[in-house]
């Protein structure tokens, strides 16, 4: 005897899950669009990173000097001088850092943007 039936299961549900577990492993391509604001973030973002680190090590450093200042920490006025002229110091150079790295990325990432852009535009 010959069985010619045929059975046939379906979940909406676990066929979504199924979906949603091979999403995470299919290779993601980026649009370009997404390049391209991805690349405006690079730019916007360039630089804060370290001119943030070199302002709060400065300030910290003045505010050690502060302490010295108020006789929080023994020492007097001398120690509290130094530490607070040596803090300025370190700060100072934060911006123009952040300045000049922001350029630098900028002037980098420019002919890509630009491209990218013209390319979104014509399309």
């Amino acid at each position: 005897m010959e069985n010619n039936s045929f059975t046939y299961n379906y979940s909406a549900q676990r066929c979504k899950e199924v979906e949603s577990i091979r999403q995470k492993y299919l290779p993601k391509e980026e649009s370009k669009l997404v390049t391209l604001k991805r690349l405006d973030r690079a730019v916007q973002s360039a630089g804060m990173t370290e001119s943030l680190c070199l302002g709060v090590i400065g300030s910290l450093i003045f505010g050690i000097g502060m302490c010295f200042f108020l006789n929080v920490f023994s020492g007097g006025g001398l120690l509290a001088a130094l530490f607070m002229l040596l803090g300025v110091l370190v700060m100072l150079p934060a911006y123009p850092l952040y300045k000049r790295i922001k350029r630098r990325t900028r002037e980098k990432l420019t002919p890509k943007i630009l491209s990218l852009s013209d390319e979104i535009i014509n399309q």
